[in-house]
């Protein structure tokens, strides 16, 4: 019998029981992909990390991170979770995670006694877009009419930094009411293999300079997620791509619809390479135990 430490945190938030609930391994030595999934799925949070050593020792670690039903390659809050954790524990104010989708650098925020208050992370990837959708296609998936999608700026697109994800516009009123249906997600999946397991939808409205989102992902095992960071970045890139803008910073509020509510803070800058962007929020921890294994 092997045990294995967790803790979990409430993530981009400072109350407990708010945010997006993530659980943390820091010390995944000796634990099998198998079994790192089966934890995940045990938990049945929208993601669970497992820390490693790195490759690199020039960096912090290695992370793997799952979702109840696959890895994957990057993602925002367990990112952001992880290094509150890791620089918790351990001390540092920059940590750098290795990931599929690449290097991970995480800035970690500390108040005058030295606790850790913020982590800040920034996509591994610039903005990369690909195939668009009609709203027609997946207005039904969330529930609301094709009308309700507003393609003023852009029709619904896969746009990531690292994570892909179908950015979609909707109106305000759209957004609130929206309900993620399972039957039409499979419907998208089956007609389009390329984006089989992985649709998921970031809707989101926009009323003056606020923006709100919410975020559906049945193919992932995620029917609504509470705080998606990679999609947030994905979003704060995209916004600054339909601008004529240098950067932006752009609050998001995510997560109030399913009573845990959420604050991203994102930023966006272009670059030498394309437009990049970052993540940050608040943590708070919530409890910490042992796997048994």
């Amino acid at each position: 019998m092997r045990a294995f430490r967790f803790v979990t945190v409430d993530v981009f938030t400072d109350t407990r029981f708010g945010g997006n609930p993530l659980a943390v391994f820091p010390d995944a030595r000796g634990m099998s992909d198998a079994e790192m999934q089966a934890l995940a799925a045990e938990f049945n949070l929208s993601e669970t990390t497992f820390v490693l050593p790195p490759e690199d020792a020039a960096n912090t670690a290695r992370v793997r991170i799952f979702t109840p039903k696959v890895e994957m390659p990057f993602a925002g809050h367990p990112n952001v979770g992880t290094g509150f954790v890791v620089a918790s524990e351990a001390g540092g104010d920059t940590l750098r995670f290795e990931e599929i989708a690449g290097l991970v650098e995480i800035r970690i925020t500390r108040d005058a006694a030295g606790a850790v208050t913020q982590a800040d992370i920034a996509a591994p990837q610039p903005l990369s877009l690909g195939a668009e959708f009609t709203p027609v296609q997946l207005a039904p998936c969330a529930a609301i009419e094709p009308w309700e999608v507003v393609t003023e700026n852009h029709r619904p697109v896969v746009a990531g930094v690292g994570n892909p994800f179908v950015l979609m516009e909707v109106t305000p009123a759209a957004l609130a009411r929206a309900v993620p249906e399972e039957a039409e997600f499979r419907r998208v999946m089956a007609a389009m293999p390329d984006v089989a397991k992985r649709l998921a939808i970031y809707l989101y409205a926009r009323d003056g300079a606020s923006v709100r989102a919410r975020m559906f992902g049945p193919g992932l095992g995620v029917k609504e997620d509470a705080a998606t960071g990679s999609a947030a970045v994905a979003l704060a890139a995209m916004l600054l791509h339909l601008s004529s803008a240098e950067s932006g910073a752009w609050d998001i509020v995510q997560g109030v619809e399913i009573g845990r509510p959420s604050l991203l803070r994102t930023t966006a800058r272009r670059g030498p390479d394309g437009i990049r962007a970052t993540v940050g929020g608040g943590c708070v921890r919530v409890m910490q135990g042992e796997a048994i294994l």
